[in-house]
């Protein structure tokens, strides 16, 4: 763990605490912060080392995203999103991940859903589509894109007849960024609709996520699904951290007008908080010792067998739920104070809410863990 990057972040935290009413109004960070957090190298903790990445370990980028997270629950999303997605890199030869990685700015950001379609043509391919929920696109100098992959005769079809899948990572100056991201919370990830016409993508900047990572190194063989989806559950975590936080700093400063008596003297504002500290524990550690399991797995050489990789995904389902249960018991508690527009507590409610409805967490993940678990026939390839 180099502490010296966290520390760094945890430098940063005051100021970012202080922006977060104007990074929701604005709904996109400024641009003076994604450059310190880029000269951090905070962005390229996913991308290859020998290619002029980071490449840290899953456990340090999770203190990364959940330090930030209790920041501000935006600000740690489109961290995680740019560092996370850096591992497609791994999926590029060493020669054009150099050359994306050589932009001291490179942010790297997109969508991996299958939205999009690609046409073979000479040299690569023709790529035109529309993409959902693209957090940080606004800042990414690249986009990726998931593209089912077309020819002269229709969609090309992989095993088992399904349609053939391919990831494209394109200039963000070639797409367009619909601004529609009117939300309830993380309202400063920017999350637009971004749109390819006819983009020409050459060969050497596609590849299928869900095929072996080019570069054979640990961080390329963690479980690829699991590494873009464990960020949600660490910026969760650190939105929850934020909100017991301001809980407690709320309950020693609030008086009964009557006796006196602090809030942090009623048993029952105590044991809303004893209850939320242990929710949000027991979500956290069961989602480090998970994420731990798989790394070391992957870091001994080992391929992660399909059961580690679902309960990983587990875990992340858990830990985002846990921490969404232990935002609501003390929003609940903090009482009237809770619904005003500027309580951190009415931030830390709505943010952590909109990260439990992204897809990765959803419940089919349930579904498809217990799937596993109960060894029935299912579709494992996005484990």
């Amino acid at each position: 763990m180099p502490t010296g990057l966290i520390d760094d972040v945890r430098a940063r935290s005051a100021r970012i605490r202080a922006l977060a009413p104007q990074i929701e109004r604005d709904r996109a960070m400024p641009e003076d912060l994604v450059d310190d957090l880029i000269g951090l190298g905070l962005l390229r903790l996913a991308a290859p080392g020998a290619a002029g990445g980071v490449e840290a370990d899953p456990l340090t980028m999770f203190e990364v995203f959940e330090e930030l997270g209790r920041a501000d629950g935006s600000v740690g999303w489109c961290t995680m999103i740019g560092a996370a997605t850096g591992v497609t890199l791994g999926y590029l030869d060493e020669t054009t991940a150099a050359k994306l990685l050589a932009d001291p700015r490179f942010l790297i950001a997109g969508v991996a859903a299958p939205s999009g379609r690609a046409t073979i043509v000479p040299g690569g391919y023709r790529v035109r589509g529309r993409w959902s929920f693209a957090s940080a696109s606004r800042h990414a100098t690249h986009l990726v894109g998931g593209c089912v992959v077309l020819d002269e005769t229709g969609p090309v079809t992989g095993p088992g007849g399904m349609p053939q899948v391919r990831h494209v990572v394109m200039p963000a100056a070639d797409l367009t960024i619909h601004d529609n991201w009117d939300v309830v919370g993380l309202a400063g990830t920017g999350s637009h609709d971004i749109e390819a016409v006819d983009v020409f993508v050459p060969d050497a900047y596609s590849f299928s996520i869900f095929g072996p990572a080019r570069q054979d190194r640990p961080l390329y063989r963690f479980p690829v699904f699991g590494l873009l989806a464990f960020g949600i559950g660490a910026v969760a975590l650190g939105i929850a951290r934020a909100a017991l936080d301001e809980f407690a700093r709320v309950a020693g400063e609030k008086h009964d007008p009557l006796t006196g008596q602090p809030a942090a003297g009623k048993p029952m504002i105590r044991a809303t908080l004893a209850e939320a500290e242990g929710i949000l524990g027991a979500g956290r550690a069961y989602l480090v010792g998970e994420i731990a399991n798989c790394w070391r797995r992957a870091a001994a050489g080992e391929v992660v067998p399909v059961e580690q990789r679902a309960r990983l995904r587990l875990a992340i389902a858990y830990a985002t739920r846990s921490a969404a249960h232990a935002v609501d018991l003390v929003y609940h508690g903090g009482g009237a104070a809770s619904i005003r527009s500027s309580s951190p507590l009415q931030r830390c409610f709505r943010d952590v809410h909109v990260a439990t409805q992204h897809a990765l967490v959803g419940p089919e993940v349930r579904e498809l863990v217990g799937g596993v678990l109960l060894d029935q026939p299912v579709v494992t390839v996005r484990l």
